[in-house]
């Protein structure tokens, strides 16, 4: 494994360069209420459509004025949301209902559901290499694999663990982390086959992923405060970088090599590309506690992350907002 010395930087010098190197800050803080959790949120930036997981219905919210357009309801805890804007369709993983959920993404209604023989549907993503959708499901260890066309499971793919996040190449690779092994995993959607199984040394309950096409690097954030930079081609570490405590998800900007991963602690790690191999560690920008999931508008830069009021564990979720991170 190599590290470099800017991945390999004291706490303390990671905030040295602070805002004057990233500046990044939250710029906007949209109340949006409503009760229950959340989980992932994704982003069309064509329509400026920003769609939140939000257990039993979707929220749908215009991320040029911060506000709640519509709620999708029906879901049953529902985790992600992968869209196909080409389709005009969007596909809600339900962990409770053991199916995913398809929504129009013109009319921002629910259409139907698709069952599927894994459980709890977690993570999701459309591979447009392949026209599928493919729904992690974190109790059985394995892939549904949904032909959008047919309306239907297809095929499922066997995993050696619990899969977290997900990410496609566009090309027929699929990329997913493995939460309790410590691991990120190879996907050929072509074939619906494993291909590989990748350690990643010294990473903790991988969870969040992004990817660079252009450097082929993947970016998974742990529980260990670490982000572990793996090369997509035969998976090799080459890099960790410290960042904060609790993050969930992690954004890769193309244009500006910017890295950013949402930390439940109430922080967004920013952290640059230097080369394909090297990485500087910017600053920990402050958030909001409980902030741990995020989407990346590629086009404006602004990032958008949910959060709630601080409250015990297992009382109702009050103070629900939508926060937007830019440049300053």
């Amino acid at each position: 494994m190599l590290i470099s010395l800017a991945a390999s930087a004291s706490p303390a010098s990671t905030h040295s360069g602070a805002a004057e190197n990233s500046n990044y800050a939250v710029q906007q803080h949209y109340p949006l209420g409503g009760t229950g959790g959340w989980d992932y949120l994704s982003l069309d930036p064509a329509s400026h459509h920003l769609f939140i997981a939000r257990d039993d219905r979707v929220m749908v919210v215009d991320t040029q004025s911060g506000k709640l357009l519509t709620e999708i309801s029906g879901m049953q805890h529902a985790h992600g949301v992968a869209l196909a804007p080409g389709k005009h369709r969007g596909y809600v993983s339900n962990g409770h209902g053991n199916n995913v959920s398809v929504i129009d993404l013109d009319t921002l209604k629910s259409l139907s559901n698709i069952a599927i023989s894994g459980q709890n549907p977690d993570a999701i993503i459309y591979d447009s290499a392949s026209d599928h959708v493919l729904a992690m499901n974190g109790r059985s260890n394995n892939i549904s694999v949904i032909d959008p066309t047919a309306g239907k499971e297809i095929a499922t793919i066997a995993l050696p663990g619990k899969p977290e996040f997900a990410v496609s190449d566009g090309k027929g690779n699929v990329f997913i982390n493995i939460e309790d092994k410590n691991q990120i995993v190879h996907i050929d959607t072509h074939a619906n086959k494993l291909l590989h199984a990748w350690p990643l040394t010294a990473c903790d309950s991988p969870s969040g992923l992004a990817f660079d096409a252009a450097s082929q690097r993947l970016f998974s954030v742990c529980d260990n405060q670490k982000m572990a930079v793996t090369d997509a081609s035969n998976g090799r570490q080459v890099a960790q970088i410290a960042i904060g405590k609790g993050p969930d998800a992690v954004a890769f900007d193309p244009q500006t090599k910017l890295i950013f991963s949402s930390n439940g602690e109430g922080s967004l790690s920013v952290v640059r590309e230097d080369d394909a191999d090297h990485y500087t560690a910017l600053a920990d920008v402050a958030t909001q506690k409980s902030a741990r999931t995020l989407s990346l508008d590629p086009t404006t830069h602004q990032l958008f992350l949910v959060a709630s009021d601080p409250a015990p564990r297992g009382t109702p979720v009050s103070g629900f907002t939508l926060l937007v991170a830019g440049r300053h």
